[in-house]
Parts: structure tokens; C-alpha cells; sequence
């Protein structure tokens, strides 16, 4: 019986943290990719080579990927960190 009871009560404890991330950091990272999209367009629209646009792009996700693995809780951050972290400052 205790063979069965250590193993169910380690999963049952940690199955809330499998469930765990950041608070609001999914939402940010999508903000910063959005908005590395927009700014490669843009850089695309004004004439920018194919390089620059995929640099563009590539950080972008880069950036997103980084505030999603922060796991970040953005109710913790002020408008202005939230606005530095999507625009990469």
C-alpha cells in the first residue's frame, strides 16, 4: 500500500506546478512578436532588403521566446517594463 501512496501523493503535489507559469507573460510574448512583425513589415514596405526583415523577425521571436520562459508575472510590472520588455530595450 505504500508503494502506491508515495507515487500518487508526489504526482497529486505536483501536478499544480506543472500548471504553474507566468502570470500574463504568453499575452506579453505575443505582443513583442506582433509587434516585430509590424516592424519588419514596415522596414519591408520602406525598401529593406530580405536580410533585415528576417533579422527583424528573428529577434522578435527571440524576444517573445525569452519573456515567455521568464515566466514572468506581469502584474507585477509597471506599463513602462511591460512596453521595454516587448520592444526589446
Amino acid at each position: 500500500m505504500k508503494k502506491f501512496f508515495a507515487p500518487a501523493l508526489m504526482i497529486l503535489m505536483a501536478a499544480p506546478l506543472a500548471a504553474c507559469g507566468g502570470d500574463g507573460d504568453d499575452a506579453l510574448a505575443e505582443r513583442a512578436e506582433e509587434k516585430g512583425e509590424a516592424d519588419a513589415e514596415a522596414a519591408e514596405a520602406m525598401g529593406a532588403n530580405e536580410a533585415v526583415v528576417e533579422g527583424i523577425e528573428d529577434n522578435a521571436e527571440a524576444r517573445a521566446d525569452a519573456i515567455d520562459d521568464s515566466d514572468v508575472d506581469t502584474d507585477e510590472l509597471t506599463d513602462a517594463q511591460k512596453n521595454a520588455m516587448v520592444n526589446g530595450y
